[in-house]
């Protein structure tokens, strides 16, 4: 079972995520803040990540780059319900980040854990975590 760890500050947005992600045999743990997020990042292994941009506590876009330090393939969303996530592509740390904007369908969240993986597979060809 691969894990996925759900950064969002808005508990029911967190909560349709887990619940579509746990339907589709993923094991999810939630952070309701980015310091909580970053936290259990750090005690333990995960194989994807879905960030929200603009979380009360800190920025995702640094939370994201503190999760790109510590683990550079991991593959990565970030959610918003801003219109425009054009300005991930402007950092390296954030490139290869699948973004997804809100509201959205539950296809749509696998979708972009999957374009995730792609996005953050190695220049050899191999995928940086099997989802």
């Amino acid at each position: 079972m691969h894990r996925i760890l759900v950064i969002d500050d808005q508990k029911d947005v967190r909560a349709m995520m887990s619940i579509v992600l746990r339907v589709n045999r993923f094991e999810v743990v939630e952070a309701e803040s980015g310091a909580a997020g970053l936290k259990a990042f750090g005690e333990s292994t995960f194989d994807a990540a879905i960030v929200d941009i603009f979380l009360a506590d800190a920025s995702g876009v640094d939370v994201i780059a503190a999760i790109r330090e510590r683990a550079p393939g991991l593959p990565i969303v970030a959610v918003s319900g801003m219109t425009a996530l054009d300005f991930m592509e402007q950092s390296s740390e954030l490139g290869n980040v699948a973004c997804l904007q809100k509201p959205f369908r539950p296809n749509d969240l696998l979708q972009a854990l999957e374009a995730a993986q792609s996005a953050g597979e190695p220049a050899s060809g191999r995928p940086a975590a099997a989802l």
